[in-house]
């Protein structure tokens, strides 16, 4: 009786643990994606950003790129001072502090729309002691592990882990 316990127990521990690591990967334009001419205050406003998730930009890496800029960058379309660069095409970022992020593209793309400002909020105060470990281990994993639009399957991949970990522990110890 007391294997099956500690084996129910453990499972149970890793998938709250699981369910904490969650974040969602917010695609910049949606199907559109990085590209002049879309309105990306309508779809910024349209998104709530918490501490641990993703912003991504896809675009063509030979015509467009991503700067991370202050609001002075922002409202002129410069990179002078710039805190962060990207050019694959398929950038993901981690938004890692609760504050108002600006991005704007550096090709000349900003003066025809290419711009986006996102602020992050806090994460709800249940989850912040839990998910400060997991959001590095998110930051981590393959982007191709995020699937379509959230970091679902890392916390499945966790779960069947330790749910086989807790078995094998009832296995060994409970004969």
């Amino acid at each position: 009786m007391a294997c099956s316990s500690s084996a129910t127990t453990v499972s149970l521990f890793f998938f709250i643990l699981v369910a904490a690591v969650s974040a969602t990967d917010h695609i910049v334009g949606a199907n559109r994606g990085w590209n002049p001419g879309i309105n990306y205050t309508l779809w910024a406003n349209n998104h709530t950003f918490l501490v641990g998730d993703f912003i991504s930009f896809r675009y063509q890496k030979n015509q467009y790129n991503v700067f991370e800029v202050n609001q002075t960058g922002y409202d002129n379309c410069t990179i002078e001072g710039a805190t962060g660069n990207w050019s694959s095409g398929k950038d993901f970022i981690l938004l890692t502090k609760a504050k108002r992020y600006f991005f704007i593209c550096g090709t000349g793309g900003c003066f025809n729309g290419m711009k986006v400002t996102v602020v992050v909020h806090p994460l709800p105060s249940a989850a912040k002691n839990s998910t400060t470990k997991s959001s590095s281990e998110a930051s981590a994993a393959s982007p191709s592990l995020m699937g379509g639009g959230s970091l679902t399957l890392l916390p499945v991949l966790l779960l069947v882990t330790w749910i086989w970990v807790g078995l094998q522990f009832g296995r060994v110890h409970c004969h």
